[in-house]
């Protein structure tokens, strides 16, 4: 089983079967990036109403041992997420209430600075606010996973600190591998190991970069300099797929409503608005030739074992709290 940490887009009934045929027994969906508590709503109640109507295939996971029992049955476990504090809309107390709805992991910043704490992109990382403290307390209570990874670096080591539970940075690389401001530093990786966190490792290319984009062994080997930094219990994958996007959701995705310019995300000017794939990861069913690759760059049956699914489904036992 290969659990995906991190996917995104306009999922149907054609990409779960896609992900089924890729052995993906379970998948971080994204329900939101900018939207308020209201849209956020509206997605989850929209997303309730895809997995009803696909429920022969999918189903959606409130813990880890749903994630297991949904694999073992054959069909897609869902993890509700969200890319975004948004959906809080400041509030301490919704949290918890949409936890209760089924939300099981959340980002505490999307590329911008927020009320919780600073993002990658920002000059100056602030780190992490008073409300990002309080908002951090609750989703340990509620049973939400902490997810950092468009969070600044000062921002996510105040988080690995406040936090009571281990956290996530669900889809990013490391920075000393290729440099990117989306990826992390050494420093925030071992911190996530110190702490019983997991990194998923990205396979989107402008984080990725063309070099370890260019066979899936060149992806395994970054996988496997990612372990000797963070060691074998705090990797795994978050490949930042997306699903069905056209342009409009790439101008949502990058620029909200928060600005009338020009902003790239993870891109840059000049490059398309799109990003290639890897050469190993032309199809969403694709990722299924992980395992092969993790075996040929010399990681054991039980090391392809964690980074596949057992590392997730440890992180998610740790923090998910039971209904």
């Amino acid at each position: 089983m290969i659990i995906d940490g991190l996917q995104c887009g306009h999922f149907d009934r054609a990409a779960f079967e896609t992900l089924l045929a890729g052995t993906v027994g379970g998948v971080v969906n994204t329900c939101g990036f900018w939207e308020g508590a209201i849209e956020s709503m509206d997605s989850i109640g929209r997303w309730r109403d895809l997995v009803r109507e696909n429920s022969d295939i999918a189903e959606i996971a409130l813990t880890a041992d749903d994630i297991s029992r949904i694999s073992g049955e054959g069909k897609l476990a869902i993890i509700m997420g969200f890319q975004n504090a948004n959906l809080f809309q400041g509030r301490i107390r919704f949290v918890e209430m949409f936890a209760e709805l089924g939300v099981r992991v959340v980002q505490l910043t999307y590329n911008n600075q927020n009320e919780l704490g600073g993002s990658c992109y920002e000059v100056e990382d602030s780190g992490l606010a008073r409300f990002g403290r309080e908002v951090i307390r609750e989703m340990n209570a509620a049973g939400i996973l902490v997810d950092c990874s468009h969070v600044g670096d000062r921002t996510t080591l105040d988080a690995i600190k406040v936090s009571e539970k281990p956290i996530a940075v669900t889809h990013a690389n490391a920075q000393s591998l290729f440099f990117h401001k989306r990826n992390k530093s050494d420093d925030v990786i071992r911190a996530l190991r110190d702490t019983g966190g997991v990194i998923g490792c990205a396979a989107y290319r402008n984080i990725t970069g063309d070099e370890y984009c260019a066979s899936i062994e060149a992806w395994c080997t970054m996988v496997a300099r990612k372990v000797d930094i963070a060691g074998i219990d705090s990797v795994a994958i978050g490949t930042d797929k997306s699903h069905n996007f056209a342009a409009p959701d790439y101008a949502w995705m990058r620029k909200g409503r928060w600005t009338r310019g020009e902003d790239y995300g993870a891109s840059a000017a000049g490059k398309p608005l799109k990003a290639a794939p890897p050469e190993w990861f032309q199809k969403v069913e694709d990722i299924k030739v992980i395992p092969d690759g993790l075996r040929a760059v010399g990681f054991s049956e039980e090391e392809v074992a964690k980074i596949t699914h057992k590392n997730w489904l440890r992180l998610y036992e740790a923090t998910f709290r039971k209904p």
